[in-house]
């Protein structure tokens, strides 16, 4: 076997996923100012490898940019952000965002509708609830993505 072919072979897929080169995907978050747990899901995306720019915004333009991004209101959840053309709202975990980038789905994007506890930036000690990813899908309607806990 080549050296070149053993390396590949031991490294795996996964690691082939993200070259080691390439600059981190950037996340353009809108938050509340106030809001603790939206800096400490900031905190969880950033120690996962991704580049964040954090926007300080009123509710009503909180409220404004998750209509037009097409998030409704029974899958809205805390902070609102973009990466590569998708919005992701709320507490998605940063493994469910790289799957997202990974697949490259028709579609809105990610949620993590209301704000589960256990979800990245809703820890609370051991307790933890059980959560959902939702798809958010150009027609309104929202999908099963990834089931956690």
């Amino acid at each position: 076997m080549h050296r070149r072919h053993f390396l590949l072979a031991a490294l795996g897929s996964a690691a082939l996923a993200r070259p080691v080169w390439a600059a981190p995907a950037r996340i353009e978050v809108y938050k509340s100012p106030t809001c603790g747990c939206c800096s400490a899901w900031v905190d969880h995306v950033t120690r996962a490898g991704f580049a964040v720019d954090v926007r300080d915004v009123d509710q009503d333009t909180l409220y404004a940019l998750k209509a037009k991004a097409g998030v409704t209101a029974d899958l809205a959840s805390c902070h609102t952000g973009f990466v590569e053309g998708y919005v992701i709202e709320g507490h998605v975990p940063a493994g469910d965002i790289d799957r997202l980038l990974r697949e490259r789905p028709e579609a809105l994007g990610l949620t993590v509708p209301g704000m589960p506890v256990g979800s990245p930036g809703m820890e609370m000690g051991e307790t933890r609830e059980a959560f959902e990813t939702r798809l958010l899908l150009r027609d309104g309607r929202s999908v099963l993505f990834q089931r956690h806990g």
